[in-house]
């Protein structure tokens, strides 16, 4: 697909009429169409997520490369799920009583104006925005974000046009300035300009129709009743999410008097740095220079600007508080300062801080965004009258701003976007989050709420010695099944395991094929053989018989069985929510049940929607999704008696890191609590005795077999975490089993995990602050281990650890076995990347950086802790 540069004017207008030629016969394609296009073009976004944040980084010296991935998925994974079903062509709706039809058309050429604060995850926004509505779309990017920005609109094209647009729907401009985006603008049918106020005045007065958004000086009152430790907490994620540059995010905080030092103490607590009067005066000086914002300080970090102030501060400082008093614009503070730097407030009374509130609003970001912490159900009155008091098109209660007022995450009725409207009280020709039409000014107040939560397992699990030929005589019988195709390992096979299945189905007269070449570390080639051969059986039942290998890789055959186009990128591409993921899992169950008979006690794949596969260059994929869940579960321990104790100890310790997960997860709920702990006492109690003892301790193998399982439920429902991440990478990197690649990282996590004030927590709306600690000391005392707080509770359950670790023969590092200094230090940084871009990152309850995973691999390589809290 050849494209020319576009440096000049002439080249922009030859850029323009290619775009209006593509356009004209994109008007004209169906609803379907559009729709495959929309897809294909959200899956490329989502797939780049990663390296379009490490260029947008690279090139404009702003931001967190981490916040950055969060964006650009958000772009395209929520922007995707809000739009995917909504009809963009022809009649859209019909009313036949009233006599009414509408009709979409395309306005035609969007001119898109992309801010060098979101370069990459903008362009996304406003790219598919324009294909879902079958409009062409020409990009002027900033000067210093040009190449990354083109890199983004080079990717949606790219996809677009393989999915069947018309060449040169999306264009660009390769080297951007003030006359060629006049000119864009001027020649354009409709503007959508995110910029600087300037930038948005120049789209207002061009002539043309405009969306353009305004300025945001968001405040955050804490009123007396509000829960301090959420309201703290909340503004603190917000407000370092990437930064700070998001419009939305809290410039001020108004703390009425009687929890103002509560507040201050907190912010400390979490890791801010309150100024002191000197101090404060030397960033006031910074921040704002000569009546405007200083630049060099947008997207820097807190320690970086606290530098270039003159200031010493600790590198850890997550954000610079200055104690102010005035709120006028001759308060440097008083501004948008697009950087961790914050304004704080006291208030006499909930009256005084309306009217701060209400007069940083006017002065600096009329029409955006404001804030309010307080006691939803006991003060509705003061709620309504914030509400009515602020000049704000985005309301948020007990919500982080910036991520409450993009959308979809903390409250999912507002709609997802990165282009924030401001209604007339801004100068913005809308009111609402930009992705419909907007003709009026629309307040809208927005409550932070918790999504539904849900538990799910198979719909019977078989427990007990002795309970196969039960279960396999409910597969003859009621389930009335006759071809069953059997999935395990060569080992298992040779041993004479699938006898007691394969003899039972003859038996009951049930034509049956077994598969036994799965590997220890099963990949895509693998899965592929093994669903041809089940194919050619066409069975009506999977029965899956050995340890997480065997049963991962039939969940992956079953998948290709009944669906044989479907896609393993796909199928392996990670979500933010499970429920927002831009794929859709073909639908399971078709042509064959699914039954999981587990032969460890480890993995717990039996009862949850997981697994995971190896790529052909040796890269594990944790698949998830609900429609991989088995019909059936069977434990029985009689066929884990003889496990050896290299597997024991690893499947066990496995089984015990899948429930200490689970517990402190930001998903986790009572259900699965209950769950993981008693997994956990389980473990702990008899897998020594597993160990130890093997076949001559029947007792300790069921109850091990019972604990694998139960934590693979509690797991299932809560989702891992970075330990789990870090895991799948060490042993795809390295050739450790799974077990022990969780074992040497798991006292790291703990550690890592408990920091009361960590650089950042996880996002999901019940989780509202750090937790961790306090949840293993829950753990620590269900256990009856011992300390006068927290702290101590949490060294006692990593000594436990260790010690368990110990006495089932887990070497302590990574290189106790056999890796190489140069092999680990090598693939370090590629294999942090991939763990942070693993699926179970996202419900850990600390969101990890690149680099704090980096440092857990190193301290577990060589065997040291620091700097984990």
């Amino acid at each position: 697909m050849e494209r020319k540069i576009v440096d000049g004017v002439a080249a922009l207008e030859e850029a323009l009429a290619k775009v209006r030629r593509a356009q004209r016969v994109f008007a004209g394609f169906t609803q379907e169409e559009v729709d495959k296009i929309f897809r294909a073009a959200a899956l490329a976004a989502n797939k780049r997520r990663i390296p379009l944040a490490i260029s947008a980084v690279r090139e404009t010296g702003m931001g967190v490369m981490e916040d950055k991935v969060i964006k650009n998925a958000f772009a395209a994974e929520y922007v995707y799920n809000a739009y995917r079903d909504a009809k963009t062509c022809g009649i859209i709706e019909e009313d036949e009583t009233a006599g009414i039809i509408k009709i979409a058309e395309p306005v035609g050429v969007v001119a898109a104006v992309i801010p060098t604060t979101n370069p990459t995850s903008t362009a996304i926004f406003k790219c598919l925005l324009c294909l879902k509505t079958r409009n062409g779309i020409i990009i002027s990017p900033h000067p210093r974000a040009k190449r990354c920005t083109a890199e983004a609109a080079g990717i949606i094209l790219k996809a677009a046009v393989e999915a069947g647009a018309p060449e040169g729907i999306i264009e660009w401009i390769d080297v951007p300035g003030l006359e060629l985006t006049n000119t864009l603008m001027r020649e354009a049918d409709l503007i959508l300009a995110t910029g600087g106020p300037g930038m948005v005045k120049s789209a207002y007065s061009s002539g043309k129709p405009a969306v353009g958004v305004g300025a945001g000086n968001v405040p955050a009152v804490i009123d007396g009743s509000a829960d301090v430790t959420l309201a703290v907490n909340s503004v603190i994620h917000s407000k370092v999410f990437d930064n700070g540059v998001i419009c939305a995010s809290e410039q001020s905080v108004i703390a009425l008097e009687s929890v103002y030092g509560r507040v201050k103490d907190e912010f400390r607590r979490r890791g801010c740095y309150i100024l002191n009067e000197e101090e404060t005066e030397k960033i006031r000086k910074t921040i704002i220079i000569n009546g405007a914002l200083n630049a060099k300080i947008v997207g820097q970090p807190a320690r970086a600007i606290a530098k270039l102030a003159g200031i010493a501060v600790p590198e850890s400082v997550k954000i610079l508080i200055g104690e102010t008093k005035s709120v006028e614009l001759s308060e440097e503070f008083a501004h948008e300062k697009l950087s961790p730097v914050l304004a704080l407030y006291e208030a006499a009374d909930f009256d005084d801080a309306l009217n701060k509130a209400e007069r940083l609003v006017e002065d600096g970001g009329f029409g955006h965004t404001a804030s309010i912490y307080i006691d939803e159900k006991a003060e509705k009155e003061k709620f309504s009258l914030f509400c009515s008091r602020m000049k704000a098109c985005r309301i948020l209660l007990n919500t982080p701003s910036s991520q409450g007022g993009i959308g979809d995450i903390y409250n999912f009725a507002l709609t997802p976007s990165l282009t924030l409207g401001c209604g007339s009280w801004g100068g913005n020709s809308v009111s609402e989050n930009v992705g419909v039409k907007h003709l009026l000014n629309i307040k809208t107040a927005v409550k932070r709420r918790e999504n539904m939560l849900w538990f799910r397992a198979p719909e019977k699990t078989y427990i007990k010695r002795g309970c196969l030929d039960l279960a396999l005589e409910e597969i003859g019988g009621p389930m009335g099944k006759k071809k069953v195709f059997v999935v395990t390992d060569k080992f298992l096979f040779n041993a004479g395991y699938t006898k007691c299945v394969t003899e039972k189905l003859e038996e009951m007269k049930i034509q049956n094929s077994v598969f036994f070449d799965v590997e220890p570390d099963p990949t895509i080639s693998s899965a592929k053989a093994g669903a041809k051969m089940m194919a050619s059986f066409a069975p009506d039942c999977v029965i899956a018989l050995g340890g997480g290998s065997a049963i991962d890789a039939a969940k992956i055959m079953w998948v290709l069985y009944e669906h044989p186009d479907a896609n393993f990128e796909d199928m392996a591409m990670r979500f933010t929510d499970i429920r927002k993921r831009v794929y859709t899992f073909p639908k399971m169950g078709l042509k064959a049940d699914f039954v999981a008979v587990p032969t460890t006690a480890g993995t717990g794949s039996e009862v949850t929607p997981f697994a995971v596969i190896t790529d052909d260059e040796g890269i594990k994929y944790p698949l998830a999704d609900y429609e991989l869940m088995p019909d059936m579960a069977v434990v029985d321990a009689n066929l884990m008696m003889d496990a050896p104790k290299g597997l024991t100890a690893a499947s066990g310790i496995d089984a015990l890191t899948h429930a200490l997960e689970a517990y402190v997860s930001v998903m986790s709920t009572d259900f699965t609590d209950a769950l993981a702990l008693r997994a956990i006492k389980l473990i702990f109690e008899y897998l020594p005795r597993a160990y130890e003892n093997g076949a001559g301790d029947p007792e300790a193998r069921e109850k091990m077999g019972n604990a694998a399982t139960i934590a693979g439920m509690a797991f299932a429902n809560a989702f891992l975490g970075v330990n789990h991440s870090m895991a799948h990478k060490l042993g795809g990197y390295h050739h450790l089993p799974h077990g022990i690649a969780n074992a040497i990282m798991i006292c790291h996590t703990l550690r890592y995990n408990s920091a009361e004030a960590p650089a950042k927590m996880g996002s999901f709306p019940q989780y509202a602050y750090p937790n961790a600690l306090a949840r293993y000391a829950d753990i620590a005392s269900s256990l009856n281990l011992e300390g006068k707080d927290d702290g101590e509770k949490l060294t006692a359950l990593i000594e436990k650890i260790e010690e368990l670790k110990t006495r089932i023969g887990v070497k302590k590092t990574i290189a106790d076995y056999g890796v190489t200094e140069e092999a680990f230090l090598s693939a370090l940084d590629k294999m942090s990347l991939d763990a942070f871009d693993d699926q179970c990152t996202g419900a850990n309850p600390r969101y990890p950086l690149v680099e704090e995973i980096k440092e857990m691999y190193v301290n577990a390589y060589y065997g040291g802790a620091k700097n984990e809290s």
